[in-house]
C-alpha cells in the first residue's frame, strides 16, 4: 500500500481521522508519532509501549533516531482493540483475537466464534443497563413528583 492509498479528496488523513474513522485498505507508511497516536486513542505513551510488548501491536517501526512510527493500520487495529477494551472485553481474550488474525485467513472460524461469544455477554450487559436505567427512570419520576408536591404555590 502506497501513501496516494490514503489519500482522500487529495491529502493524507490526519491521526486523529483514521483512528475516528477505521475504514478502508490501511496506509502502511510509518509516519505518526507515539504522541499524536496518545492523543487520538486517549491511550497513554505507556500504555501504546505496553500493547506492543505483550503482541497487542506488531512491532512498531522506528525513524531513525529510534522513535516510534505508527502507520494507519495501527491505528485500526487500536480503535478496534479500543472498542472491544470498552466491551469489557479481558486483554487476554483480544491477544488470542490478534494471535488468530496474525495466523490468517485459516482462522477465520475461530475469530468469529470469539466475537460471537463476546458479543453474547456484551447483549447480557446491555439488557442489564436497559433495566437499571428503568429503575433509575422510575425513581427520578418518583422524586419529581414528590418535588412538584412540595413545590410552594404562588
Amino acid at each position: 500500500m502506497t501513501v496516494l492509498a490514503s489519500f482522500e479528496a487529495g491529502r493524507l488523513r490526519s491521526c486523529h481521522e483514521v483512528f475516528r474513522e477505521p475504514v478502508g485498505e490501511a496506509d502502511r507508511t510509518p509516519r505518526h508519532t507515539i504522541g499524536e497516536v496518545s492523543a487520538a486513542s486517549g491511550l497513554t505513551a505507556h500504555t501504546l509501549r505496553w500493547y506492543e510488548r505483550i503482541g497487542l501491536l506488531d512491532p512498531v517501526d522506528r525513524s531513525a533516531s529510534g522513535q516510534r512510527r505508527y502507520c494507519d493500520a495501527d491505528l485500526h487495529r487500536l480503535a478496534f482493540l479500543g472498542r472491544l477494551r470498552l466491551t469489557g472485553m479481558p486483554v487476554a481474550d483480544m491477544l488470542r483475537y490478534v494471535e488468530l488474525a496474525r495466523e490468517g485467513e485459516r482462522t477465520s472460524a475461530a475469530r468469529r466464534d470469539l466475537l460471537l461469544a463476546h458479543r453474547e455477554g456484551v447483549r447480557q450487559q446491555i439488557a442489564d443497563l436497559h433495566a437499571t436505567l428503568a429503575v433509575l427512570d422510575h425513581k427520578i419520576d418518583a422524586y419529581n413528583g414528590r418535588l412538584s408536591q412540595c413545590a410552594p404555590t404562588h
